[in-house]
C-alpha cells in the first residue's frame, strides 16, 4: 500500500511498546464526541482524474468570502492583504526556509524575527516580544502556564467573555497539567464582575478587550485588583488591528498580552495557518516561551542577529521544557512584518477608524430593523446583536440570499444557552452596498 506502509504486525508492536492495547486506547484522551464514528462518505479509491473531479465538485459548494457580503468575525477576520505581501513570502529564500536550528547562518530569518518582535512589544505596550507562536488561542494557554511558574501558583480565573475557543484551548492544556480554571459565565451585555473572583490562589486573570461579543474593557482595575493580591494580568485580544485605536494593554497594566495576527497580512484560508503573538515584561523574560531573536555585533563590530533564547523548547530541553508548542509560524509571522511595515503607524490608525467606522453604520442600520437589539455600548469593528428566534436559523437563511451575516455564538458555546445572539464583524472591505443588502436581507428573512 503506497499510503499505509505499516503492516497489521508493525501496529501490533508499536502499540505493545508504548503500552497501549489498541489504536483506540491510543487516543482515548480525545473526547468521544470529538471522533468521527466512521469513515467520511467518500469512495474507497477512485483515479487521479476522477479525485480531482469530486473534490472540485465538494469545493464549488463553498461560498467565497469574496463574492457576497461577508460580515464573519469570531476571532477570524477578512481584511485586505496588499499583493506585495503575498509577492515577498514567495520568494523562495522566505518560502522555503524553517526555524534556524543553526541561526547563525540564517541572518535574514532573524532579522524579519527581530523585526516582528519590534513591532509587536509596540503594538501591545510590552517590553519584549516572541518570534511568534502557533495561533492566539494556544498563546493564551502558555501564558496561563507561564504565569502558574512565575507565581507559583496554579489557579487561573478565566473571564466569561473570552473566546469560547481560547477557553477550551486554557481548559484543555490546564487539566493534563493537573491545573485549576475558575471560567465565568458569559455576559453578553457587558459589565461582567471579574473582580470578585480575584482570591489570595489566584495565579493569572484571562481577560479580552474586545472581548467575545465586542465589549471594549478597562483593564486598569482589572490589573490593580490581580496585582494586590500577588496574581498576573493576562490580557487577549483576536483583533489585532484593534490595536491600532484602542488603548494598548501594556499601558493598563498587563503583564502577559497574547491573541491572534492573522488580521495584518494573513488572509482568512480556511482558518489558518494563523500566527499567535505573545509579549510580556522584562523581568518575565526568562519563562516567556518560544523563541526569541536578538540583535549583536559581529567580530568586526557589524550588526548582526542571533538565536538569543530558545532553550525553554520541547526541541532542546525535551521533558523539561516550559513550552511543548514549539512552532513559531515563521512565513505568518513574515507576512504580517511586511503588511504592518508597509501600513505604517499612520496608516494602521486609518485602516483602524475605517473599520470603527463602518463597524458604528452597521450597527446603527441593523438597530432599525424590528426585532434586532444591538447589544453593545462599545466596541471596536465587532458588536453582538439579539434576533427573535435562533441565531442559527437567521444566519442560514440570510446565507439563502448570498449574505454571510456573522456567526452564531451557539456555534462557539452551544452549552451556554445564548441561542439568539449574533456576532457581526464590520471591516474596511465592506461598502456601502454590502451593508444595504445585510439590512434589507435581515428585514426580510424576520419579516
Amino acid at each position: 500500500m503506497r499510503y499505509l506502509p505499516l503492516t497489521q504486525e508493525d501496529r501490533t508492536e508499536m502499540l505493545a511498546r508504548i503500552g497501549a492495547t489498541s489504536v483506540d486506547a491510543f487516543f482515548a484522551d480525545i473526547p468521544a464526541a470529538k471522533l468521527n464514528p466512521g469513515l467520511p462518505d467518500l469512495p474507497a479509491h477512485k483515479s487521479e482524474l476522477a479525485v480531482e473531479r469530486a473534490l472540485g465538485r465538494l469545493a464549488g459548494q463553498n461560498v467565497p468570502a469574496g463574492s457576497v457580503p461577508f460580515f464573519v468575525g469570531a476571532g477570524a477576520y477578512r481584511h485586505h492583504v496588499p499583493a506585495t505581501v503575498d509577492h515577498l513570502i514567495q520568494r523562495s529564500e522566505f518560502l522555503t526556509s524553517y526555524t534556524p536550528y543553526q541561526p547563525e547562518i540564517a541572518q535574514g530569518t532573524l532579522q524579519y524575527l527581530f523585526e516582528f518582535q519590534t513591532q509587536v512589544a509596540q503594538l501591545t505596550g510590552m517590553d519584549v516580544a516572541n518570534a511568534s507562536m502557533y495561533d492566539g488561542s494556544t498563546a493564551a494557554a502558555e501564558a496561563v502556564l507561564m504565569a502558574h511558574r512565575v507565581t507559583k501558583r496554579r489557579k487561573a480565573v478565566v473571564a466569561g467573555n473570552v473566546h469560547p475557543h481560547y477557553r477550551e484551548t486554557i481548559a484543555t492544556v490546564s487539566r493534563y497539567a493537573d491545573d485549576t480554571v475558575t471560567a465565568l459565565t458569559p455576559a453578553p451585555e457587558g459589565g461582567e464582575d471579574i473582580l470578585s473572583a480575584i482570591d489570595a490562589e489566584t495565579s493569572c486573570v484571562v481577560v479580552q478587550s474586545p472581548d467575545v461579543f465586542g465589549h471594549i474593557v478597562d483593564l486598569k482595575p482589572i490589573a490593580e485588583k490581580a496585582h494586590a493580591a500577588g496574581a498576573l494580568l493576562i490580557a487577549v485580544f483576536t483583533e489585532v488591528v484593534s490595536l491600532g485605536l484602542i488603548e494598548p494593554a501594556g499601558a493598563q497594566g498587563a503583564d502577559i498580552v497574547v491573541g491572534e495576527g492573522q488580521s495584518i497580512g494573513n488572509p482568512l484560508t480556511f482558518g489558518g495557518p494563523y500566527v499567535g503573538l505573545f509579549a510580556t515584561r522584562t523581568k518575565f523574560i526568562r519563562q516567556m516561551p518560544g523563541r526569541l531573536a536578538g540583535e549583536t555585533v559581529d567580530a568586526d563590530g557589524k550588526r548582526g542577529f542571533v538565536l538569543t533564547l530558545s532553550t525553554r523548547e520541547q526541541h532542546i530541553r525535551r521533558e523539561k521544557a516550559t513550552s511543548n508548542i514549539c512552532t513559531n509560524s515563521g512565513l505568518c509571522a513574515l507576512a504580517f512584518t511586511i503588511h504592518l511595515t508597509l501600513l505604517g503607524e499612520t496608516g494602521l490608525t486609518r485602516l483602524a477608524r475605517l473599520n470603527h467606522a463602518n463597524a458604528c453604520k452597521l450597527a446603527d442600520a441593523l438597530a432599525k430593523v424590528p426585532g434586532v437589539q444591538v447589544l453593545n455600548k462599545s466596541f471596536f469593528n465587532e458588536f453582538t446583536i439579539r434576533v427573535p428566534g435562533k441565531a442559527a436559523d437567521v444566519i442560514e437563511k440570510l446565507a439563502d440570499k448570498d449574505i454571510l451575516g456573522g456567526v452564531p455564538y451557539a456555534r462557539l458555546a452551544a452549552k451556554a444557552g445564548l441561542d439568539d445572539l449574533i456576532l457581526v464583524a464590520a471591516t474596511e472591505i465592506n461598502t456601502d452596498e454590502d451593508r444595504a443588502a445585510y439590512v434589507a436581507a435581515l428585514k426580510e428573512v424576520l419579516a
